[in-house]
């Protein structure tokens, strides 16, 4: 929320020497975080010039230029620059007449950009200064022409200071609200929240008398304007629309100017000027934080009726698109045709252009949750949705009617007819108890009833003493206030912040991380340490994407599609962590990190073939029932926690004596190994195959027998899909299964005392046959002598038949209570041999 110094100064007492760094730190005292300081970037002299004269000159390059004399200051008076009062200036602009009254900025001067101004020569003369356009100011986006301040309505003396007369020289503080504080997204809510933090005193727009039209006055005509709110099967319980207020304005000037001081505070609230009458609608809305419309009333239909749309319903929005409606929406409709889409923006087909003359004013309250939907559904987040997704004051709607209406007629000429209508079906803030000692005991700082009273009442709420506690009524601006545990925290913020103290809590004995935590952060420890980074990805994908990394063999896998993505592309939740790192590794390649070992622990959504998953279930504020409960479980689909690895680029970079080694397959596997070192488990390894990865350069990874995952080099066609090298390692593995595995007590072994015998062993098998296979053949076969076994080798070549590989291991014997002969060990393998020759044939080589 960005907020004008002096728009604040308006409904708050301001020190006079005020900064805004000193209102931001004052804001920050009562809960909200500085952003940035707006403003202050134009510098004069910039004052008010008479054009006298004027010289077109055409150029070479066919471009005619005005040779122009202007006068800058009153006769016998020095110019703000110190010059003469008649100034020379170069302009190209050619939407100015001798007579009319200008902008100029002066030598000295500084525009946004920054752009110092300074006499110089230009098209054979020198140019003494500038003569601006709306857009060198930054008051809009015009650039075609200089500003004519008749076109303004001003008609102020030559020499006046341009920057006081078009506010240029105001600033304004940007705070960031959070979403429970939408009150705040407006002028009234920060004065009052200033003025908490300050004690100085508030004026609340909203209760002043705007015009001859007071708050009371603004909610009674002569003529009702027919209006009806036709919502009678609320979705999710909820109703669309509780206050829908309208005036009517007739005989306005659409075209009228938007004075430079509303300009200005619009610029500095981050809103552009686009017409009088939106600029008022915009300029209430920031004010009182109502948002806010104006139609033009001779193209409405007929009477206005607030429905939900019906399935297939279209409407073309102000930004001119099509929008295909959904039966949650909420319409304001016309003679039957929707003319806007509540709460988010309205419709082209009553939007006011320059021959309206007779305007509807519509200020509303709606469901916020029906608001949030429609906005996220349509990708249309405005200002007013903003707003009212946070909630607005269901109170203030009249009177931003009513304010709107009255600046109509100031500034664009209407007239105020006694003709309108009020709906109001709100329901007031239910009373909240606050027992005595709850404040104190939550905030851990003794409250007395006092200060508790005197802030609750400050921030108006109704406080009533009942017993030895209160009871609440909070002010309508504060739909977050919903139990005592909110009005706990409201009186700690009043009171202040900084007399909290800090206390450090003790951790209970006896607790600590859960096995499966450990074993995920020794994991994440283990692979940070040895030069991996850690990254975090967003879970959305497309379904081709999920299909491709979601399954080791099949072409589709059950996936889980979003209800209502943020992007329609990326609609489904990942059943693979690997799409985000090849995502990430592609972004930083392109910023110049060329050499990455990322990885990324996560969920992974993997529904069941034909389960359909997602419970309309409304909890309604409160721990759902057991039964409830388990339907929202129910609902939702298996996450497995997946940890995933993506290595790109050079292991070992070029250096004196070592040439640059890049990374591959047995880089997986060893963070795959230290993986298990973290764990505490061992992974096996064996040759396998994904459709993902290449497919002689694939590992399935295992605990026992049971598969949890692959490494290897991906495909070099998604490699360069995703304009990666060719060659990109690659691991994932279920790390719940790997946490589960971990959980299991390990028992110690004894330390071995009698000496080890070695032997090597080399066998030939069919090369379909996975090296892993034969491995765990030989050390089953071998028996309890065979220590560890070690494959060492693999050869295909001359001596080997065609079809066929020689694997050889390296195996170590050793006994508990005795120095094995050799003839113990030789019986041992060939024990292991004549396992792996019966299940593979595997024949020794000679």
């Amino acid at each position: 929320m960005r907020v004008p110094l002096s728009w604040l100064g308006e409904y708050v007492d301001l020190a006079t020497d005020i900064t805004p760094e000193q209102v931001q730190a004052d804001l920050v005292k009562v809960g909200f975080e500085e952003e940035d300081i707006h403003g202050g970037d134009i510098s004069g002299p910039i004052v008010v010039g008479e054009v006298l004269e004027f010289t077109p000159e055409e150029q070479n390059n066919g471009k005619t230029i005005r040779w122009c004399q202007v006068r800058v200051a009153p006769d016998g008076q020095v110019a703000a620059d110190g010059g003469d009062a008649i100034h020379g200036i170069v302009c190209g602009a050619g939407n100015f007449f001798v007579g009319d009254k200008v902008v100029v900025t002066l030598p000295g001067a500084v525009l946004p950009g920054p752009f110092p101004i300074a006499a110089r020569k230009t098209y054979g003369h020198v140019s003494d200064g500038m003569m601006a356009s709306a857009k060198e100011l930054g008051l809009g986006e015009g650039h075609d022409g200089i500003i004519r301040l008749a076109e303004m309505g001003l008609d102020p003396e030559v020499g006046t200071d341009a920057l006081e007369l078009l506010g240029l020289s105001e600033s304004a503080v940007e705070i960031n609200v959070t979403p429970d504080r939408g009150y705040a997204f407006s002028i009234r809510g920060v004065a009052r929240e200033y003025a908490h933090s300050t004690g100085a005193a508030f004026r609340d727009p909203a209760t002043e008398v705007i015009s001859s039209h007071g708050v009371t006055e603004v909610k009674k005509f002569g003529k009702e304007f027919p209006v009806s709110v036709d919502d009678q099967a609320p979705i999710r319980g909820r109703v669309g629309c509780n206050v829908f207020a309208t005036r009517i304005v007739r005989g306005i000037d659409a075209t009228a100017p938007t004075p430079a001081w509303m300009v200005s505070r619009l610029k500095l609230a981050g809103i552009r000027s686009i017409s009088l009458p939106v600029d008022i609608s915009n300029y209430v809305m920031i004010e009182l934080g109502q948002p806010n419309h104006a139609y033009d009333l001779d193209k409405l239909a007929g009477d206005i009726v607030v429905r939900r749309a019906t399935k297939g319903e279209k409407i073309v929005t102000l930004d001119e698109a099509e929008r295909t409606l959904d039966v949650e929406d909420l319409l304001i409709t016309s003679g039957g045709k929707a003319i806007g889409l509540a709460g988010v923006m309205g419709g082209a087909n009553t939007e006011i252009s320059d021959g309206t003359t007779n305007v509807l004013v519509e200020a509303a309250n709606f469901d916020p949750v029906s608001i949030a939907r429609s906005a996220r559904r349509h990708k249309l987040h405005s200002e007013a949705s903003k707003r009212f997704e946070r909630g607005v004051d269901p109170e203030v709607a009249a009177v931003a009617a009513g304010r709107v209406a009255q600046l109509l007629v100031e500034l664009a000429g209407g007239e105020i007819v006694d003709e309108g209508s009020y709906f109001n079906h709100f329901s007031a803030p239910a009373a909240i108890e606050l027992p005595a000692g709850f404040v104190t005991n939550l905030i851990g700082l003794e409250y007395t009833d006092a200060q508790i009273e005197s802030s609750l009442t400050e921030i108006g709420c109704a406080v009533v003493k009942a017993g030895t506690g209160f009871t609440v009524t909070p002010p309508t601006w504060r739909p977050d206030l919903t139990d005592k545990w909110t009005l706990a925290e409201e009186v700690a913020r009043i009171v202040g912040y900084h007399l909290i103290p800090a206390v450090l809590p003790v951790a209970p004995p006896g607790r600590g991380y859960t096995v499966a935590q450990d074993v995920r952060r020794r994991v994440s420890n283990t692979l940070a340490a040895t030069g991996h980074t850690e990254v975090l990805s967003y879970p959305f994908f497309d379904e081709e994407t999920n299909n491709l990394f979601g399954s080791a063999t099949t072409a589709t896998v059950p996936q889980v599609r979003l209800a209502n993505a943020l992007d329609a592309t990326q609609g489904w939740m990942r059943t693979s962590l690997l799409p985000g790192l090849i995502g990430t590794a592609a972004r930083n390649r392109s910023r110049g990190l060329t050499d990455l070992a990322l990885f990324e622990t996560g969920l992974v959504f993997l529904p069941e073939e034909g389960k359909t998953y997602g419970q309309d279930i409304v909890a309604g504020g409160v721990r759902p029932a057991p039964e409830v409960e388990a339907k929202l479980y129910a609902g939702i689909p298996p996450q497995p926690r997946y940890i995933s690895g993506l290595f790109v680029g050079d292991a070992v970079s070029k250096q004196v004596g070592q040439k640059a080694l890049a990374f591959d397959w047995q880089d997986a596997l060893a963070a795959v190994q230290q993986i298990g070192l973290g764990a505490g488990v061992q992974i096996s390894v064996r040759q396998g195959t994904h459709k993902a990865f290449h497919p002689g350069r694939t590992a399935e990874l295992l605990l026992g027998d049971e598969v949890i995952g692959y490494a290897g080099e991906l495909l070099p066609s998604v490699a360069e899909d995703a304009h990666l090298p060719r060659t990109v390692a690659a691991f994932e593995l279920n790390l719940d299964a790997v946490t589960e595995a971990a959980g299991v007590p390990h028992v110690a072994v004894d330390v071995k005392t009698m000496p080890a015998a070695t032997q090597d062993l080399s066998l030939v098998v069919s090369d379909t046959v996975p090296a892993a296979d034969v491995l765990a053949a030989v050390v089953e076969g071998a028996g309890e002598l065979l220590e560890t076994a070690t494959l060492v080798d693999v050869y295909q070549g001359t001596g080997i038949p065609e079809g066929q590989r020689s694997l050889t291991f390296a195996l170590r014997f050793r006994a508990d209570d005795r120095t094995l002969t050799a003839a113990e060990a030789t019986a041992s393998k060939e024990a292991g041999v004549a396992l792996a020759a019966s299940r593979f044939g595997a024949t020794i080589r000679e």
